[in-house]
């Protein structure tokens, strides 16, 4: 059917409830009428329902929907009803009247898809072209909504239930526009194909970094591994590799716009990288041999401190990334919320450890008592502090 014909899809929903309320109750109520539930009036007869259209939406879920790809979007509705019984006399409270409601509501929730069956020839065309069937869902009703929608000369309380029909669709009539398939030649009526359409565009200028996670890293304790993920933009590309500073970080998973490198086997090694902030890059190495390196961000190595003994007037240090003889390395004893001694000159246990797996500190002039022990690397401080007791 013409879609223009869908304009009428509020007053076809109406005329649909009420057909078939009257189906399926014509024994119990002599009428379904359309309109704010009034005691009296004419054209009203008891007993009787009532259904009140009493408010309009657009359906959030389908509010840029097209019938079809490229076309213009048509209003998706939802119909909200109110639901009002009342008996001989006209009275929606009472025992009567309450019967008669609950009957609807049952007749409702069986026609929970309203079928387009059966109707007259303006309501179907005016349904017909709903892409999805009619649902019918009861909706909480507050006494405050009601006492709201019952305004007006009478102004009485009348037990009533809500309930909303979606999606109704109400469309333009306007024709479609299309256009021709790429990839056709229809002056000599051939198949071109994908080979034959040629379409300049420039090569991939390379990835581009937007975020690091996480911006500081501390090396885990085996078995546990630490991942570090980087988004940004054109990152599945072939060739790729990641590098922490000098070290090459293997990549464990890959997506045009997020990267997943493992961090520990390589970073725990002291021998190529010390703790400090380092730049995160991403390389790609083109076919003619050359590398095309992205934009620089940057991240904290960070040591880490597994334990800290005090003997014979050293303090021991043992963990991950304590530093070389290079490295900006010093030592403090925090106590009672201030920081009492700093040490910056230690004595490397010899040989040197490659893996920075040991530090030395000759502690002197220190008063004997239990303190927390704060290390730094090149600006980088560990994130635990154990305690230690000096004696």
């Amino acid at each position: 059917m013409a879609l223009a014909d869908t304009g009428k899809a509020i007053g076809a929903v109406s005329q649909l409830l009420r057909d078939r309320l009257l189906a399926r109750l014509a024994a119990t109520v002599s009428n379904v009428r359309i309109g704010k539930p009034e005691m009296s009036g004419e054209g009203i007869t008891n007993p009787r329902l009532n259904l009140f259209l009493y408010e309009i939406q657009l359906d959030p879920h389908l509010r840029n929907r097209s019938l079809d790809p490229g076309q213009s979007t048509p209003l998706w509705l939802v119909l909200k009803y109110l639901l009002t019984a009342f008996d001989e006399a006209g009275d929606s409270d009472s025992i009567e009247s309450h019967i008669y409601l609950g009957e609807a509501m049952r007749v409702l929730q069986e026609l929970s898809f309203l079928p387009l069956n059966s109707l007259p020839s303006d309501v179907f065309q005016a349904l017909d072209s709903n892409p999805e069937a009619l649902k019918i869902t009861f909706d909480a009703t507050s006494s405050e909504l009601i006492s709201k929608l019952m305004q007006g000369p009478d102004e009485k309380y009348r037990c009533s239930v809500g309930f909303e029909v979606r999606p109704v669709m109400v469309a333009t009539g306007e024709s479609p526009s299309y256009s021709l398939l790429v990839g056709v030649d229809y002056v000599n009526d051939t198949i071109i194909g994908a080979q034959g359409i040629q379409i300049p565009v420039l090569a991939s200028m390379g990835s581009k970094i937007d975020a690091i996670a996480p911006t500081k890293i501390a090396p885990s304790l085996p078995p546990q591994t630490s991942i570090l993920t980087i988004r940004g933009n054109n990152l599945a590309l072939s060739n790729l590799t990641v590098f922490l500073g000098a070290v090459e970080l293997p990549i464990v998973a890959k997506s045009s716009d997020i990267l997943k490198c493992q961090l520990n086997g390589n970073i725990r090694d002291g021998s190529a990288i010390s703790a400090g902030s380092h730049p995160v890059r991403v390389e790609e190495r083109l076919t003619n041999g050359k590398v095309r390196s992205s934009n620089l961000l940057v991240a904290s190595l960070l040591p880490v401190v597994t334990n800290a003994a005090f003997s014979f007037g050293n303090l021991n240090l043992e963990g991950f990334l304590l530093g070389i003889a290079s490295d900006d390395v010093f030592v403090a004893l925090y106590q009672n919320g201030k920081t009492v001694r700093v040490f910056d000159e230690f004595v490397e246990i010899a040989p040197l450890p490659l893996a920075q797996t040991q530090l030395r500190v000759q502690v002197t002039d220190t008063s004997p008592g239990i303190y927390r022990v704060i290390l730094r690397v090149n600006g980088q401080q560990a994130q635990n502090s154990p305690e230690v007791t000096i004696t």
